[in-house]
């Protein structure tokens, strides 16, 4: 935390973030200046010492700027437990921006350090603030409130704490997923991380086998529907539909092979109609997920046939070396590159084994379940990826990583590179491109001379 934003040590106790004086503590802290529109739920809480005691809480959007950095080098395990405390207490502000502020900024927390003794006890509080968020909310403050939802599970790891949240908000973020006049933004967000919470925290195999369907309900909708139709047109709810089929596709990988083997005969002559989508994300959506389905068909049945594996190259091979010039060149470089990988899987039953790095060890991602699940935990976690595959025992188990390795101080330090030497690493890399883009612009002028 800046230190111009540190609070005064002797009022450190005040706010203890027990649930009976939540609603005080927020009125308190927002009353305290940092948010001058927002009026506090009754005058008597906004007395002068109940502001003088809160006055050290930030902005709860401040978290996020700050960083996991800030907390690594300048913040405290204290200090950190003390500023969640009052973001959990501004969950339940009036103003939807500052609650949206406050989930985010706790969400930031908990994917950039393990805090697991810390939520364990707040568990409760932290999920009837979501739960409230989820269903009064509007669109941004449902997004965040998902989002924190399926970090909390991360954190907490599979067992009968996060059986207790997928329970209670299970079913909320499952309305939403299927409200039609719900935002899509809001639905799509729901979807991810809906797949995220069961894939952690369901042991009820019907509930699984329930949310599968809830999903497939969604992503069909998007299936070629007339049989003189070669493109299907995207939709604004196309993105939905790329969220509930890549958190469909996760959620098959942990069913029992009876149910792999119903869904495969169910969707893998009707998903290669997704290609044809005109929407590259959907298309690439639609083609990894095709891949995941031959690895698990090949992994049941070793001498698995595909009854239209032909015309089925002939489009991934179109898609892997396609050059129209109406697509955008990112998207064709995108996309090529990814059906490159795809083409190769069904037809050769090879995966490009990727290396992820993180601290001092590294993790090869050499299958289609081991990439779409570490993709997935990525898009939810974002930078804190790394450090929760290094602390996290729970994705250490799904990726198989064994237990967590123990540094000590003088090696993390001596692993840790400053800000000013990761300024000059940058600067001296765009220098580098700077050189090279002004060589090659050189030699296309030089060419064009020479015609």
């Amino acid at each position: 935390m800046p230190k111009n934003k540190k609070r005064n040590t002797p009022h450190r106790g005040g706010s203890a973030g027990g649930s009976g004086s939540g609603a005080a503590a927020a009125t308190a802290a927002t009353a305290g200046g940092q948010h001058r529109n927002v009026q506090p739920f009754s005058d008597e809480d906004a007395s002068i010492e109940t502001m003088s005691h809160c006055s050290g809480y930030s902005d709860p959007s401040s978290f996020a700027e700050d960083g996991p950095e800030v907390l690594d080098e300048e913040g405290t395990q204290e200090d950190l437990e003390y500023k969640l405390k009052g973001l959990i207490d501004l969950t339940l502000d009036k103003s939807a921006k500052t609650r949206q502020a406050a989930l985010e900024g706790i969400k930031n927390a908990l994917a950039s350090k393990m805090l697991y003794e810390f939520i364990l006890e707040r568990r409760m509080t932290l999920t009837d603030s979501i739960e409230r968020c989820l269903k009064k909310g509007k669109s941004d403050e449902q997004r965040a409130a998902a989002a924190l939802a399926s970090v909390l599970c991360i954190q907490l790891g599979p067992g009968i704490e996060s059986e207790e949240i997928l329970k209670t908000l299970g079913p909320i973020l499952k309305k939403i997923i299927c409200d039609g006049s719900a935002s899509i933004q809001a639905r799509q967000t729901c979807a991810t991380c809906f797949g995220v919470c069961c894939f952690i925290a369901t042991d009820d195999i019907t509930e699984l086998y329930s949310t599968l369907e809830c999903f497939e309900n969604i992503f069909t909708k998007s299936y070629l529907k007339e049989k003189d139709t070669t493109v299907i047109c995207s939709t604004p709810n196309t993105v939905l539909h790329i969220s509930s089929l890549l958190a469909w596709t996760l959620l098959l990988t942990i069913c029992p092979i009876n149910e792999v083997k119903k869904k495969l005969e169910m969707h893998f002559h009707k998903l290669p109609s997704l290609l044809s989508c005109d929407d590259v994300n959907m298309r690439i959506a639609a083609g990894e997920s095709l891949a995941l389905l031959f690895e698990l068909a090949r992994g049941i049945e070793s001498d698995f046939f595909y009854e239209d594996m032909e015309s089925l190259t002939q489009v991934l091979r179109a898609l892997a070396t396609d050059g129209n010039k109406h697509r955008a060149k990112v998207d064709k470089r995108k996309q090529r590159s990814v059906f490159r990988d795809v083409l190769r899987a069904v037809e050769e039953r090879d995966f490009p084994t990727e290396t992820i790095k993180f601290g001092p060890e590294r993790m090869y991602i050499d299958c289609w379940v081991k990439k779409h699940t570490y993709d997935t935990f990525k898009e939810v976690l974002g930078s804190g990826m790394q450090y929760h595959l290094q602390s996290n025992e729970f994705l250490r188990n799904v990726f198989e990583l064994g237990p967590p390795v123990m540094l000590d101080a003088a090696t993390l330090k001596t692993m840790k590179i400053s800000r000013f030497e990761r300024h000059l690493y940058n600067s001296a890399a765009f220098k580098a491109r700077t050189k090279a883009r002004s060589k090659c612009r050189d030699k296309r002028a030089d060419v064009g001379e020479f015609f």
